[in-house]
């Protein structure tokens, strides 16, 4: 009995890693655009069952893509330091155990849609397919963090949809401003596994930059803050907005020096740092409603 409770015990760790629960930095970086979305889309407090519906969404659909992202990699996370433990690579979990959770995440995440309305559900066919087809776009482009953030960046239409039953056109340009960071950050989050990655033949823009890297992030988190500030005048957001942007450009420029000399452990820092963008950037428009 003992046993069996140990094995069962074990395996639940298992699963509870390769959803990365034990590493939240990827839930959080989805959780602050799509309550950026929610808050702008209410003018302030969501409905609370739409807000419980997409924290839960968030957290589920990031653990079914790091499932699917695992599958997908098992053969070559066993070439990065970073990736060799991880549960399937290091064959604790069976590509069908993996699979298997994979179906019931997403079937977990449909259960919470349906509880929302048709245009909901119909985005989110879209964000499923993004998130699915992510892992593979490594081995035949340069760009997969497009793709990545195109598919972070689906909660903010859904939550528009969701909390008001129409997408504003405004939507798409805080859309982009989401897929523009999204490839800033996990551009530092690639520079990490760059050497790696250029041995075993996998895809990203960490090696399409190579040594302009800096120059383009930088410039690409530009255009993040020139972005948000068009989604605050598109949207009347006032001053609070105004000085989270301010603070995030702050915030960005710190990224820019721990990368300054690419050690990878910095560039990891600077992936993670992003959190507090998306945290500031959401504060600015809480107290934007709370002030109006």
């Amino acid at each position: 009995m003992f046993l069996f409770v140990a094995h069962t015990l074990h395996k639940l760790r298992l699963f509870w890693e390769l959803m990365r629960f034990h590493k939240p930095i990827g839930i959080l970086l989805l959780l602050w655009p799509t309550y950026w979305a929610l808050w702008i889309a209410a003018e302030g407090i969501p409905d609370r069952d739409i807000l419980l519906i997409f924290t839960l969404g968030v957290i589920i659909m990031r653990a079914a893509g790091c499932v699917i992202n695992d599958i997908a990699d098992y053969k070559i996370d066993k070439y990065v330091r970073r990736t060799q433990s991880r549960p399937i690579t290091s064959r604790q979990i069976s590509i069908k155990e993996a699979s298997l959770l994979f179906v019931v995440l997403i079937l977990c995440a449909l259960m919470l849609v349906l509880q929302t309305n048709q245009l909901t559900l119909y985005l989110s066919f879209a964000a499923v397919t993004l998130a699915f087809c992510y892992p593979f776009m490594k081995r035949y482009t340069h760009l997969p963090q497009v793709v990545l953030g195109a598919a972070f960046a689906m909660s903010i239409p859904m939550a528009f949809a969701a909390q008001t039953d129409k997408i504003d056109p405004g939507v798409w340009l805080i859309y982009i401003t989401n897929v523009l960071w999204t490839v800033a950050y996990d551009t530092f989050y690639g520079m990490t596994d760059r050497k790696y990655d250029l041995q075993i033949g996998v895809k990203s823009t960490a090696i399409l930059f190579a040594e302009n890297d800096r120059i383009i992030t930088a410039l690409i988190q530009l255009m993040v803050l020139i972005g948000w500030l068009m989604v605050g005048q598109r949207f009347e957001l006032g001053t609070p907005f105004i000085l989270a942007v301010v603070i995030a450009a702050v915030l960005m420029a710190y990224q820019q020096w721990l990368i300054r000399h690419r050690q990878p452990q910095a560039c990891f820092q600077a992936f993670v740092h992003n959190h507090w963008v998306g945290l500031v950037i959401f504060l600015g428009i809480v107290a934007h409603f709370a002030l109006k």
